[in-house]
């Protein structure tokens, strides 16, 4: 199927658009997008290919607002059991708080499907703006995103060319630096353990600069662990003992995310293993679990609170420089090396 031409992108699209597009009436094209009366499926079908190809998102509050806008913010997000989520929607939240906007929370078990059923739901509502964690979308997403005519900030991420505006960090930097430390402290048989492989593509980039650096010392990874479900403290201990069985002369342990990296330091722990000495470990994200362990994580704090506080600033056009849109702001993520890394 062939794909429709795309309309002038400085107006906002309506039903005539998709009617051109796919072939048949507005009447039509409004049964279809509205699930109602007696519509073929070769006829469905071609409506939806135009409207998805165009990035038309239905309007359902058409009419009921001079505006046509609600002072809604949609935020999607992977998770909300990952413990990262939470102090991005405290930034959000503490920003928009005296703007009148509020935060909608879409979560997407990092599914690109999943996303875009969530993204069209939301901008079907013509919020204020959309936030939305991570730079890889599906094609119709990002149509939806270049369509919704409103600002679009992605998070958490700026390895990759964003929509409209993007606040995070470098994945690909923070590997590259940690693998910078571990090798600094003379750590040589490492490896990699990681949760929702290969969903989580900034778990992705992280390995491919924590691989960069290694390889420019003579080294490769002595072993690699991955899991396709969410992060926990027991998985992070099942994933450890598998890698220690498989890999006994392993020196160090790499972790996707700080969750299962203290799984993995309290199972290193129970085994009597000397940690630093003999086994270092490191995780992600620097979350406040870490404060309760036996020992302190070497992990990379992400900036998260801050990310979140800086796109709401753009979503809300609070930001200092007054710019509203076409931002994108790198934040530095902080090697914290607590007590699993040998001091060098």
């Amino acid at each position: 199927m062939t794909k429709p031409p795309h309309p002038d992108p400085r107006r906002a699209l309506t039903l005539r658009d998709v009617s051109e597009a796919s072939g048949v009436s507005e009447m039509t094209v409004s049964r279809v997008l509205r699930n109602r009366g007696d519509v073929s499926g070769a006829t469905r079908e071609k409506v939806l290919h135009a409207a998805r190809s165009l990035g038309y998102v239905p309007n359902k509050i058409a009419g009921a607002l001079a505006s046509q806008r609600v002072n809604l913010v949609g935020v999607i997000i992977p998770s909300l059991s990952n413990m990262v989520f939470p102090d991005v929607l405290t930034g959000i939240s503490a920003v928009l708080e005296d703007t009148g906007l509020q935060p909608v929370v879409g979560v997407t078990n990092y599914s690109p499907d999943r996303e875009e059923s969530v993204l069209y739901e939301m901008l079907s509502w013509r919020p204020s703006g959309v936030i939305l964690a991570g730079l890889e979308h599906s094609e119709a997403s990002v149509s939806m995103l270049t369509q919704a005519g409103v600002p679009a900030v992605e998070i958490m991420d700026v390895d990759g060319a964003p929509v409209d505006s993007a606040v995070g960090i470098s994945h690909r930097r923070a590997g590259r630096e940690m693998a910078g430390a571990i090798i600094a402290a003379g750590y040589r048989r490492i490896a990699f353990l990681g949760t929702m492989m290969p969903y989580d593509h900034r778990a992705r980039k992280r390995l491919e600069g924590f691989e960069e650096t290694l390889a420019k010392s003579g080294l490769v990874l002595a072993d690699r662990e991955f899991y396709t479900g969410g992060s926990a403290l027991l998985k992070g201990r099942e994933m450890t003992e598998a890698v220690l069985r498989r890999t006994p002369d392993v020196d160090f342990l790499y972790y996707s995310n700080d969750m299962i990296g203290a799984g993995g330091l309290l199972y290193c722990l129970e085994q009597g293993l000397d940690v630093p000495g003999r086994m270092g470990l490191a995780g992600f994200n620097n979350i406040d679990l870490l404060d309760g362990l036996p020992r302190r994580l070497a992990t990379m704090d992400a900036c998260r609170k801050e990310i979140g506080r800086i796109a709401a600033e753009i979503v809300s056009g609070k930001r200092p420089t007054g710019q509203v849109g076409g931002e994108i702001v790198e934040l530095t993520p902080r090697l914290q090396p607590g007590d699993t890394i040998r001091k060098v």
